[in-house]
Order: structure tokens, then C-alpha cells, then sequence
């Protein structure tokens, strides 16, 4: 694709409840590349779409009182959450619930879709890509986060393992299919890398550490791992870093929109493509000085925020309002392309 690619974050998750596919299909028509779904398990062993495990959030679970007895608490990626979690039900009993928005405060507007669409699976998000496809006359991507990977194996509910026999079942088992995996975690990527053809994402957060290298006494660090050395290190088995706004763009210490860091430059330098997350317009998610009011829900100026991290030549932006985020590609494609000689000739 020309120019940065545009990602469906959990579908136009600022429009609809997210990881929907109702969410997914909106994502598409306001022009993005790619969706990007959240991948959990069920307890039957179904990928299913979700940005956690935990669903007391995202579903309407909690107004189920023949669910009441799956409330539990567990320890997950080293944190203790209490709620009910897709490997304590069947697909069959979480088709049965209805999405829900998840941060109602901010997008009130997206809280008239509760209750209307269900829980999807991996296979039936492929399906909607294809048919999108078609729909819209270009491809249309797929690119999955896996998550608390190593939650889930220990659990003996891998996701790997079900990820590719979809993605081989669906004939995307290469660099080119548009298709890619992201995970916070390290080991994963390298199996996929080792066992499959499937472009990859390493994902950083601002700070910590992978938990599957906590997990084996590993003391490798986020930190470590967006420097110069641990880069070249990511481009041996990954191809993307998809990395937070804050390490790009750090905010100042008054919270305002800081001084771009070397880090997309490095990990260029490294052979590594680098997306960018997670552009938002509400107010909640921007820096002090790009706000518009005191109101977390209201819409700052997201538009100087994305040239701000255009300019640093990201490959890739995931957006929860994908129209805006293909708005300032397009703008800033037009702004600084080439003139024809034909257009040099009139002046």
C-alpha cells in the first residue's frame, strides 16, 4: 500500500462498541486498510474477539442471572481481576450475550448499540473481511492481537495453535495475505516466526516488561527493547514494531505535545516497519494543549496529533475513529507530494 496504512482499532471502536462486527464492517467503509480484532479463547478452545478475558465489561453478562455463579477472581498476567472470563464459557453460551460499550462516560452515543451484536470468532471476522473485499473493491486486512498468551497456555488453551490452523484453513499463511499477528509477549512471535510465513507485530508498551519473559525470570524490559540493540534483535524474527504514542511522541512534563524521540528513525534503521498507537479524538486521550474543553468526551485536535506523528514516517496508525486517521493521510499526501511536471510548467 502507498502511504501509511490505516487500522480499524478493535473496528471504528469510537462509533460502535468495539470488537463488533458491525464495528469491524463501519471501520471499513470510513476507509481503513486493515481491522484489528483482540483474540481470547473460549473454554471449548474458539477464538473469539475480545479486548480482554475479562467480559463483565463488554458484555451484558452481569445482567445475566444464569451466569451469576461464574464470577470469579483470577490472577492474570500477574494482576488480580474479578469478573467472568471467556475460558469459563462454551462459544455456544457466549453467543448467547450481547456486546456493550466499554467506556460509556466518553462515548455515550455508542451505548444506543448495546445489546445488539454478538460475540464474534476469528473465522466469522475472516469471512466479514472477504465479503468487505468484495464490497468495497480492495483488501481488506486482518490483524489480530493475541492476548495473555501465555495466560491462556497455561491454562491449556493455546492460541497459536488455533490461530494458524484458521489462518491455513483460510489460505493466509503468507507474507502477502494481509494478514498479521501482534503480541505484547516475545516467545509467541518467535514460534509464529519459526512456524509459519505470517508477517508479525512486537508490540512495546510505555513501560514494563513482556509477561512471558517475566514469567521465565527473563529481566528483558520494554525499555531494552525499543534501544538500537534490542530492535535488531525484534527485526530477527518480527516485522513491525507497533509502538505507543508516548514513545514516539512523549508528552511534556506540563502534558502537553512533546518532542518526537529517535525511535521510528531506529527501528527504520533496523529493518523494522513501525505502527503507532492508539489515536483517539476525545479530549480523554490527548495531550493538554490539543483539548478542546475540560469535557473528556468532547473532541480535541486529534488532526495536529496525527500529522504530528505522520511527520516521524510511521508505516502505520491504528484509530479508533479510522475516517479521521484516513483524513490526515490524505491531507498530508496532498500537502507534501510531488508537483507534476505539468503543474511546475502552469506556475
Amino acid at each position: 500500500m502507498s502511504g501509511p496504512v490505516v487500522i480499524a482499532h478493535r473496528g471504528a471502536s469510537g462509533y460502535r462498541p468495539e470488537h463488533t462486527l458491525a464495528s469491524y464492517l463501519l471501520g471499513v467503509a470510513l476507509g481503513a486498510d486493515v481491522i484489528e480484532p483482540d483474540l481470547v479463547s473460549t473454554a471449548d478452545g474458539v477464538l473469539v474477539a475480545r479486548h480482554e478475558n475479562e467480559i463483565g465489561g463488554t458484555t451484558d453478562v452481569a445482567q445475566r442471572p444464569e451466569f451469576a455463579d461464574r464470577r470469579t477472581t483470577t490472577c492474570v498476567d500477574g494482576h488480580e481481576v474479578t469478573g467472568w472470563f471467556t475460558e469459563d464459557f462454551t462459544l455456544a453460551e457466549l453467543k448467547t450475550l450481547r456486546a456493550r460499550e466499554r467506556i460509556p462516560e466518553l462515548r455515550p452515543s455508542n451505548t444506543a448499540y448495546d445489546g445488539w451484536y454478538e460475540v464474534p470468532t476469528l473465522d466469522e471476522i475472516l469471512g466479514l473481511a472477504e465479503l468487505a473485499s468484495i464490497q468495497f473493491g480492495r483488501h481488506v486486512g486482518v490483524v489480530p492481537e493475541l492476548k495473555t498468551s501465555t495466560y491462556f497456555r497455561e491454562r491449556d488453551l493455546p492460541l497459536e495453535e488455533p490461530l494458524l490452523r484458521t489462518v491455513r484453513e483460510w489460505g493466509l499463511d503468507s507474507a502477502d495475505s494481509g494478514f498479521a499477528v501482534q503480541s505484547y509477549e516475545v516467545a509467541n512471535l518467535q514460534r509464529l516466526a519459526a512456524e509459519s510465513q505470517l508477517r508479525l507485530v512486537q508490540l512495546v508498551d510505555p513501560t514494563g516488561a513482556p509477561y512471558d519473559r517475566v514469567r521465565a525470570g527473563d529481566p528483558l524490559t520494554y525499555d531494552e527493547m525499543v534501544r538500537p540493540p534490542g530492535l535488531a534483535r525484534i527485526a530477527e524474527y518480527a516485522h513491525v514494531l507497533g509502538a505507543p504514542k508516548a514513545r514516539l511522541l512523549p508528552r511534556t512534563p506540563a502534558g502537553g505535545l512533546g518532542t518526537a524521540s529517535t525511535l521510528a528513525d531506529d527501528a527504520h534503521a533496523a529493518g523494522l516497519e513501525v505502527y503507532v498507537w492508539t489515536v483517539r479524538r476525545e479530549n480523554a486521550f490527548l495531550p493538554l494543549d490539543l483539548r478542546s474543553s475540560d469535557i473528556g468526551g468532547d473532541s480535541g485536535d486529534v488532526a495536529r496529533e496525527l500529522d504530528a506523528l505522520l511527520a516521524l514516517g510511521v508505516d502505520g496508525v491504528f484509530a479508533d475513529q479510522p475516517d479521521v486517521a484516513v483524513a490526515a493521510v490524505a491531507a498530508r499526501a496532498a500537502r507534501y507530494s510531488p508537483r507534476s511536471d505539468f503543474e511546475i510548467a502552469k506556475r
